[in-house]
């Protein structure tokens, strides 16, 4: 298979596995970071074939998704053997990858996982980011709101403190940074207004 085909491959696998998905990781999700991902490449010098790549499987073993347990190096190195890459290549897809997660805390070390996080952390912010909050909260059975009670975790509008407003300034590449600026003003006039509502001060 050419790089093309590979892709196509890729995506349809992603397609039928994410597809019902229902946690905000959906196949929407991963289209979105791949399109993320893609804009951001046009702009900067790097191996375009991989950051592709990367995109469409760097959910597939995510912890969310398994019960806790990051398994995506096993199960994204089983999917790519199955569909006969070679080794370098896994082995980059699985390092970039690596690098992807906010919760990890890693700091990427190419320019591909740079734009690859940078592409995933996009997603999670604006009004697309608000609906996934919300979506991921309501999967695992977090309240929305308490006012009593702002510590880690305890809602999804703590969410917003825990992870969201930090994203802006996490951002790796340029073209990121710009497009996170009116999603990050976006999500602090959606909280503002959810205040007003309940009464929050």
């Amino acid at each position: 298979m050419n790089k093309n085909e590979i892709l196509k491959e890729v995506q349809s696998y992603i397609r039928k596995t994410f597809l019902e998905e229902g946690t905000g990781h959906d196949y929407f999700h991963i289209e979105r970071v791949v399109t993320n991902a893609k804009k951001i490449v046009e702009k900067e010098s790097a191996d375009s074939f991989l950051v592709e790549l990367a995109a469409w499987v760097h959910d597939i073993g995510d912890y969310k998704l398994h019960g806790g347990v990051d398994k995506s190096e096993e199960l994204i190195k089983s999917f790519l053997e199955s569909i006969n890459l070679d080794e370098e290549i896994i082995s980059k897809v699985n390092e970039i990858v690596s690098q992807v997660s906010f919760s990890k805390g890693n700091k990427p070390t190419t320019i591909e996982a740079e734009i690859v996080q940078d592409a995933d952390r996009l997603d999670a912010i604006g009004a697309v980011g608000i609906a996934r909050c919300f979506a991921y909260g309501g999967s695992t059975g977090n309240i929305l709101f308490n006012p009593e009670d702002n510590s880690k975790n305890a809602s999804s509008i703590q969410h917003f403190y825990d992870k969201l407003f930090k994203l802006k300034d996490l951002m790796n590449t340029t073209t990121a940074k710009e497009i996170a600026e009116e999603r990050h003003a976006y999500m602090k006039s959606f909280v503002q207004q959810f205040y007003n509502e309940v009464n929050f001060k």
